[in-house]
């Protein structure tokens, strides 16, 4: 929702821009919100919620961020939309990039998806509609990820835009959040709740951080509730009310301050907004004992790109 934004102030999307988030999702109801106490580009409608995704007219520009959904792959095969924009939506983004650039054919699927034969088909005929869109120069893709160079080409080869931002307009608004007291903060993870890392050595760390002082936890808007929970009850450790971009979240913060994270793309936006405030934006290595079975090599290799700058932790 964010990237959307951003996308229509940086001019992508034209003169007119209607936003529209999906219903009943509690972080985009609170984004929402918090876009609302701010001064929106010209042109931009922040609409209300609604609960089924409406099909995209053959002469609207039609921008999504999930481009793996089923719902999104469905309406870009049948509804012809005149030219689509994808905004980042997480590492899932840099996937996008790599199946688009790949393997005509390969069908546009989540890294750890396990799809039946109706749902493949699907998958490859939205991948070859979208590369028919980049061969006619309909599709642009709008992103503040690290892209590699070699992977940048290989997109643009295929004939798609390829748009790199640093949150112009974010950076523009006035802060209307206090920041946390606490020197140190702290990103929740998805690792965790997806079976990605142990969970009694995310909790250790976090337990050791807590002992050498206070710190603020923002969590990740995938997290169980029941793992918040136990984060609530580590000595040291303020969970904050979580839902809100990080971005927009804690761009407020102060030069003494310092954001660790696990490998996440919050923390490529955050260096690009918090860079000039002086405030460390640190991704925190991960271990090779946290790791489960289900993090495949593909999966590590992909979260590396956002580990620059790293600071060791204790198992």
């Amino acid at each position: 929702m964010l990237c959307a934004v951003e996308a229509h102030h940086a001019g992508l999307l034209g003169a007119r821009t209607r936003l529209l988030p999906r219903a009943k999702l509690r972080p985009l109801a609170v984004t929402r919100r918090e876009l609302g106490r701010l001064s929106l580009p010209e042109g931009l409608e922040l609409a209300e919620p609604e609960p089924d995704m409406p099909r995209p007219g053959r002469h609207t520009t039609w921008v999504v961020g999930d481009a793996f959904s089923g719902k999104v792959q469905l309406a870009w095969i049948t509804a012809f939309p005149r030219r689509v924009v994808i905004v980042d939506d997480g590492l899932a983004t840099i996937r996008l990039l790599e199946l688009l650039s790949g393997r005509v054919g390969a069908p546009l699927l989540r890294a750890r998806a396990t799809a039946g034969p109706l749902r493949t088909v699907l998958g490859v005929a939205a991948g070859l509609r979208l590369r028919l869109a980049a061969r006619s120069g309909k599709l642009s893709i709008f992103t503040a990820l690290p892209v590699p160079d070699a992977l940048a080409r290989a997109v643009r080869d295929t004939g798609a835009e390829l748009v790199t931002h640093e949150f112009a307009w974010l950076r523009s608004q006035p802060l209307r959040r206090p920041r946390p007291e606490e020197r140190t903060v702290v990103l929740g993870t998805s690792l965790v709740r997806n079976g990605l890392i142990h969970r009694d050595r995310y909790f250790t760390w976090l337990a050791g951080l807590g002992s050498d002082g206070p710190v603020a936890y923002f969590p990740h808007r995938r997290e169980d509730p029941q793992d918040l929970a136990r984060v609530r009850e580590q000595p040291g450790i303020t969970v904050y009310d979580g839902g809100v971009p990080a971005e927009m979240t804690l761009r407020g913060l102060a030069a003494e301050q310092r954001v660790l994270s696990l490998p996440s793309t919050a923390v490529t936006s955050l260096r690009v907004l918090l860079g000039a405030r002086g405030v460390a934006v640190e991704t925190v290595e991960v271990p090779d004992e946290w790791w489960t079975a289900q993090a495949a090599p593909s999966l590590r290799s992909h979260l590396s790109m956002f580990a620059h700058h790293d600071t060791g932790v204790s198992s």
